[in-house]
């Protein structure tokens, strides 16, 4: 997991063009203007979702992984909570849904990070993560999601 600002996008350039382009949507596009909905970046290699909803408490919600996407998901406007763990040995809850990507996990997350306005977290298939989490109240928040394809 990392979680950064967008400022700082270009110290994870390395991590490949894929990163380089999905940052580069994300700096260079009018994000606030955007209405809910998937857009196109690179095909299926790298697409952006962008979603608007309130936080919720944690006791509605279970922690995610996917293997074929990494996440970057970026804070467009609002402020929420994402739990965090490894994924090691835990044994899903839901089983790995092929077609949509995710399988979910009930353990608590071992640790909590605040998400704002401007800033982004990677999830890699090794990272058990629980967006959505309200800071103290439900609030509205706007989130652009990138997925990037794990394949070369």
């Amino acid at each position: 997991m990392i979680l950064d600002t967008l400022q700082n996008a270009h110290l994870y350039y390395r991590l490949g063009v894929k990163f380089i382009k999905a940052f580069e949507y994300l700096a260079q596009t009018d994000l606030a203007g955007l209405e809910k909905g998937k857009y196109e970046i690179d095909g299926t290699n790298i697409f952006a979702i962008v979603n608007e909803y309130d936080t919720v408490d944690t006791s509605t919600e279970q922690m995610e992984s996917h293997k074929k996407y990494i996440d970057i998901q970026y804070m467009v406007s609002g402020s929420e909570l994402i739990g965090h763990d490894f994924l090691k040995d835990q044994q899903p809850s839901k089983a790995y849904d092929e077609t949509a990507d995710y399988q979910l996990f009930a353990e608590h997350p071992m640790f909590f990070s605040r998400l704002e306005k401007g800033m982004f977290a990677i999830f890699f298939p090794t990272d058990l993560h629980m967006p959505n989490i309200k800071v103290s109240t439900p609030m509205p928040v706007k989130k652009v999601v990138i997925k990037i394809a794990v394949s070369l």
